[in-house]
């Protein structure tokens, strides 16, 4: 078996692109499961006698299992060979997606969801630190950029794939669909990914060590802004759309594409704007979307500008998580798992304080209330960001 072997800086001299294209369809499938329920929910309600907002709930309830497997899962998988647990990750959402096809009670969903949790959080926390053994140091930015392709990929199509599945075979066939292409997901896994032996000092408390880095401490706050101002936003689209823009289900359907195929634009652009000094480029996520948010405020009821502000906020989102993870590359580059793991939890808490943040803005309120909390989490990112410098090791 081909070994992943480290040079002085624990990175690896060789490049094994086939592994990183295998990272990235397990991207896309995670996401794809992760996210596909959205545009099932009503049927997916039916079939198990639940109401909707039940099983929304069990819907978002990977969110709070990826936050607890994604601080775990480095203490836990110990010595474990990580090309080993990275199998046993996409096994587990293989159990997971047949749990869902399977289900015939709301208990069964709620298992599952939690089971892809899990998946979500451990794969993720490992990400960076397995991509940066991948490829050469160099190539780090564009690896990544390739990876969070696979996001781009099912951000565009797994929602409106689902939905017109899931009326042609049910939505127990769309979860069936998935099965196969995770088998050969897990079978690239074997194949292309070499040993990835485990490194020592993996505790806990060597987390908590790289948590209190001032500078990485800074980072993580930042970016628990710059996502909660994305989802602030973003979760609460469709109604602003419904209701500022007057979309119809049709204009409703493109404006959602505009920002999956945007994401493909920024992923690509990431890949090669990166080089060494990625300081300068980690205000720009909250700067650009923050502005575009504020243009939606503005301009809510002309569908062209709304669609070209969208491009704009779906180029900028996948990018931003090809900046950051770059920054956590290269300034955790001597724990990487934390970084990674803190990185997971910080991201994944955030959705969920960004939906709870905006939804009770939009309840008490308006939706116009929920865009102006998304720019002022934007606002407060990039004053803490300023040129980047601060977020940089000594």
């Amino acid at each position: 078996m081909t070994d992943a072997y480290s040079d002085s800086r624990g990175l690896q001299p060789a490049a094994f692109w086939g592994g990183v294209l295998s990272m990235a369809l397990c991207v896309a499938l995670l996401i794809a499961s992760e996210f596909m329920p959205v545009s099932l929910l009503t049927p997916m309600a039916r079939g198990l006698g639940a109401t909707e907002g039940m099983t929304g709930q069990a819907i978002s309830i990977s969110g709070i299992f990826a936050v607890v497997a994604s601080l775990l899962l480095s203490t836990l998988a110990g010595r474990i060979d990580r090309k080993r647990v990275l199998i046993m990750l996409t096994a587990a959402m293989l159990v997971s997606l047949v749990m869902v096809a399977m289900a015939e009670s709301f208990a069964m969903l709620m298992l599952a969801r939690a089971l892809l949790g899990i998946c979500v959080g451990g794969f993720w926390a490992l990400a960076t630190s397995v991509i940066m053994r991948l490829v050469p140091r160099a190539d780090v930015p564009r690896a990544l950029a390739l990876m969070y392709g696979g996001q781009a990929i099912a951000a565009a199509f797994a929602a409106p794939l689902g939905s017109y599945l899931g009326d042609i075979v049910g939505w127990r066939g769309v979860f069936w669909a998935l099965v196969p292409l995770v088998v050969v997901n897990l079978a690239w896994h074997l194949i292309a990914l070499p040993a990835l032996p485990a490194r020592g000092g993996e505790g806990f408390g060597r987390m908590l060590n790289v948590a209190r880095r001032p500078h990485f401490a800074r980072g993580l706050v930042a970016v628990m802004l710059s996502w909660g101002a994305a989802f602030t936003m973003f979760t609460y689209l469709r109604p602003y759309l419904e209701q500022v823009t007057r979309a119809d289900v049709t204009t409703l359907s493109t404006l959602l594409l505009v920002i999956g195929v945007a994401g493909f634009v920024g992923t690509w652009a990431a890949g090669r704007v990166l080089d060494g000094n990625v300081a300068p480029l980690l205000k720009l996520p909250a700067l650009v979307m923050g502005g575009a948010t504020l243009g939606l405020w503005l301009i809510g009821a002309a569908p062209v500008l709304v669609a070209l502000l969208l491009f704009i906020w779906g180029a900028m989102n996948t990018a931003m998580s090809v900046i950051f993870m770059t920054w956590m590359s290269q300034n955790v580059d001597d724990a990487p798992e934390q970084g990674g793991s803190l990185m997971v939890a910080a991201i994944q808490a955030s959705i969920l304080l960004g939906a709870v943040i905006g939804g009770s803005l939009l309840d008490g309120w308006s939706i116009h209330a929920t865009l102006a909390g998304s720019v002022v989490l934007s606002a407060a990112a990039v004053l803490l960001i300023g040129n980047g410098r601060r977020l940089l090791k000594p």
